[in-house]
């Protein structure tokens, strides 16, 4: 994307990339985020709300007259984006990797005229992942499911960075092959389709229960049933320094006997 002046007033539709925005200086210059831009927290207070990642008011984002509007591939329909490219510039992002986490955060620099934050944040990035992979390196690999919603039930498959988080992890995704990103899974089948060593119930975007984890783990031979961090393991930005540091524990739970 190449702009006429460096973007003083920015609407950031996409949770994540608003704490990423947050992290590289660039609070002044956010004018409208979304109600799930929750980290950090006092930035709903003092930013517009306009609308959600699905719903977005583009009347209050017209007012707002940005420069630009950042939004997200998955996070955003593309009736979104073709509605906010009425008003301003829209950069979308795709990301499935931590390359593609890194080339966002080098982007902005460029783009935002923020280098020195971006190439800071990039070398945390960088040196928390070596120190994981350090870390994980020569434990086994667990055959897992990860879910992110119930009625019907969905998992998350191959194509997200949920899945390569679970990779880094050592984490074999027995729905990784199932077509679609977010497939709908029969959970009484998951005996034959993997049967899995460990359930991971997502805190976002549906609420997990306790009554959930045992409806789950009695459709399996064996696996543990783990309410885990959604946004360590689907926010992507400055949020991957602490996933790291959060993957560690999570890996030390998954060593206690069930």
């Amino acid at each position: 994307m190449t702009l006429s002046a460096v973007p003083m007033r920015i609407v950031c539709l996409v949770p994540s990339i608003t704490e990423l925005l947050f992290d590289l200086g660039l609070e002044d210059r956010l004018v409208g985020i979304t109600k799930f831009c929750v980290h950090p927290y006092h930035l709903k207070s003092t930013k517009t709300i306009i609308g959600g990642t699905k719903k977005v008011h583009a009347d209050k984002v017209q007012l707002l007259q940005p420069d630009i509007i950042i939004a997200n591939k998955e996070e955003n329909t593309l009736e979104i984006v073709e509605a906010m490219r009425q008003i301003a510039p829209v950069w979308v992002s795709d990301i499935v990797t931590i390359q593609d986490v890194i080339r966002m955060i080098d982007d902005f620099g460029r783009l935002f005229s923020v280098r020195t934050q971006s190439r800071q944040w990039i070398d945390k990035i960088n040196y928390a992942q070596q120190d994981f992979e350090k870390f994980i390196k020569g434990r086994e690999w667990l055959k897992t499911a990860y879910f992110i919603w119930k009625d019907p039930y969905m998992a998350a498959g191959n194509g997200t960075f949920i899945n390569e988080m679970m990779k880094l992890n050592h984490f074999s995704n027995i729905y990784e092959d199932r077509e679609g990103r977010y497939p709908e899974v029969v959970v009484q089948k998951m005996r034959i389709q993997g049967d899995p060593d460990a359930i991971f119930l997502s805190s976002e975007p549906y609420p997990f229960k306790d009554e959930d984890a045992f409806e789950l783990g009695r459709h399996t031979h064996h696996a543990k049933t783990i309410f885990v961090d959604g946004e360590m393991f689907s926010w992507y930005g400055s949020r991957l320094v602490k996933a790291f540091d959060y993957f560690k524990k999570l890996q030390d739970r998954m060593q206690e006997p069930a």
